[in-house]
């Protein structure tokens, strides 16, 4: 499983998970194993790397590969789990960055409509977040209609 940071494990900027993502992981851990839970994230900060290194220390960050949308983050993320793409879960917030790089690679993508945002801690970040999100789901409708 790959998961992405912003929106999915917290809102934009945050140095780590919200609480209840953070039970949600320790689930996921005990079902997949730390080992098989990637942070795949365009902004894979020292700070976080360093929460995860203390709280999850067998989840990795994927990092030294080119962002999303390209596919090289789940490739690396199927090399080191030793699981075939196909066998991939990508959780990510945005259409036309994780789920695209998963359509790609051929994984799995899982859309999260309704992600985490604070407005109150980033408002221009989580704005310009919140109307490409929208416009992604818009792109997306106006192209399948076709």
């Amino acid at each position: 499983m790959a998961l992405d940071f912003d929106g999915v494990l917290s809102h934009h900027g945050a140095p780590a998970p919200l609480p209840e993502t953070v039970v949600w992981m320790k689930r996921c851990e005990s079902v997949f194993g730390g080992g098989r839970i990637f942070i795949l994230s365009n902004k894979p900060t020292d700070v976080r790397k360093q929460w995860f290194a203390e709280h999850f220390p067998e989840i990795r960050f994927i990092s030294g590969v080119r962002k999303k949308p390209f596919p090289d983050g789940l490739t690396k993320t199927g090399e080191l789990s030793g699981v075939p793409l196909s066998h991939i879960l990508m959780v990510d917030d945005r259409l036309l960055t994780g789920c695209l790089a998963a359509l790609v690679a051929d994984a799995r993508p899982c859309y999260i409509r309704r992600p985490y945002v604070s407005y109150r801690h980033r408002p221009f970040a989580e704005m310009f977040f919140s109307i490409l999100r929208l416009f992604e789901r818009c792109y997306i409708k106006a192209i399948t209609l076709y």
